[in-house]
């Protein structure tokens, strides 16, 4: 297969990746923005608090098996049209949404809005590839920087609607911001022509999948992927309880703190772009993995001795922005490897990344203890299991040389 872009002259990337960006945060602003709404959401459909937080385990499934089948189909139909499809069947749930009368029907919107909505992300690494080819990692991290405005603004959004209006208006505003999204896409977003073998249209669906599960350097990088997005619905989970509870900090200093964390992400993605390009993402993979371990460590020993938040906060800035460096290379690192099969390289990174992700709960609840140091031993697990794997790639790296 040959891919060809037919790219509009007034389609430039600075102009693309925002686009791109655009697009990812459709879900972001989907689990982010109603939050706070949620209490008032229980009221309104006469059910309790645990059922209208399971909308968001709901949400994540339905993304997540929306990959499994969506990822395959990038790989052999047009990604506009997908793109398309996604964004309309994410704007209609959304339109809908305001209308519900029960939990039930709440939760079925809500599942179908994320399903759908995955064809449309699902497309986007393979579209950076194409554009950035062997500095896919650079395109990724400017995505992903960008993206990341999405959760660090979302709350602050669905607050001032609810005060201003009502829960309804949150997803009023989704359907007009996804709307905004579509016309730029029908506009600006370009075609990848497809040029393809009568070989590779015989592949069927499964058979994509063997492709990208028999590449053992790849099966390493996805597992890589795995355990940092472990680390990382490890901090979303356990970080109020132990800024909230453990430290008993306010929740303005709560909002602050989180804050700052973005901030390290996005200045970890930034630093990312500047370097990646000269240094390769399997090296800039390995300067950010020496972060998070150094800074792991750190975060354990300084829950193991109980000592003051100042010391948990200058831990956990630089293993976020550590992990967050991981996280964009090995992903780059696995979808170069498959050219002609991203898109299913995208929905299994994306599929075992909300698979594990969705751990992080029950482990911290199994090990719960009332302090932070269950939370410091996973992080430093999820990390460590990315070290062991990187080792083994080395080592064949260097076995394969000699």
């Amino acid at each position: 297969m040959t891919n060809t872009m037919n790219t509009p002259n007034s389609v430039s990337l600075k102009l693309l990746l925002p686009l791109l960006a655009s697009i990812m945060a459709l879900s972001p602003l989907a689990i982010d923005m109603y939050l706070p709404a949620m209490p008032i959401l229980a009221e309104y459909l006469a059910t309790d608090m645990p059922m209208v937080q399971n909308s968001l385990s709901v949400y994540l499934f339905g993304y997540a098996l929306g990959l499994v089948l969506f990822g395959p189909m990038a790989d052999k139909y047009s990604r506009r049209n997908m793109v398309l499809f996604g964004i309309s069947g994410f704007l209609l749930a959304s339109l809908l949404l305001p209308f519900v009368s029960n939990i039930e029907q709440f939760l079925s919107l809500r599942f179908g809005q994320a399903f759908v909505s995955s064809a449309a992300t699902v497309v986007i690494p393979g579209t950076i590839r194409e554009y950035y080819q062997k500095n896919t990692a650079k395109g990724l991290s400017y995505v992903s920087m960008i993206m990341m405005l999405a959760p660090m603004i979302a709350p602050t959004i669905g607050s001032v609607l609810l005060i201003a209006h009502s829960w309804q208006m949150i997803f009023y505003v989704l359907s007009f911001y996804s709307v905004v999204v579509l016309l730029l896409v029908i506009k600006f977003l370009p075609e990848v022509v497809r040029t393809s073998s009568a070989e590779d249209k015989q592949i069927n669906f499964l058979t994509r999948y063997k492709i990208v599960f028999s590449n053992t350097e790849a099966r390493l990088d996805i597992i890589s992927s795995m355990m940092i997005s472990l680390a990382f619905f490890a901090y979303i989970t356990a970080i109020p309880f132990v800024y909230l509870t453990v430290f008993q900090v306010s929740e303005f200093s709560f909002s602050v703190l989180f804050g700052i964390t973005v901030l390290a992400l996005m200045s970890a993605h930034f630093i990312n772009t500047r370097l990646v390009v000269r240094k390769g993402s399997r090296k800039m993979l390995g300067y950010g993995l020496t972060c998070a371990l150094i800074a792991a460590i750190s975060l354990l020993l300084v829950n193991y001795f109980s000592l003051p938040l100042i010391y948990t906060v200058l831990s956990i800035l630089p293993l976020m922005g550590g992990i967050s460096m991981v996280s964009v290379n090995s992903d780059a690192l696995v979808i170069t490897k498959f050219p002609e099969h991203s898109g299913t390289a995208t929905a299994v990174i994306g599929t075992l990344r909300f698979g594990i992700g969705a751990l992080a709960g029950p482990l911290l609840a199994y090990f719960y203890d009332g302090s932070a140091f269950p939370f410091a031993v996973l992080m430093f697990s999820a990390v460590l299991v990315v070290l062991l794997c990187q080792i083994i790639i080395n080592g064949n790296d260097k076995s394969k040389v000699q």
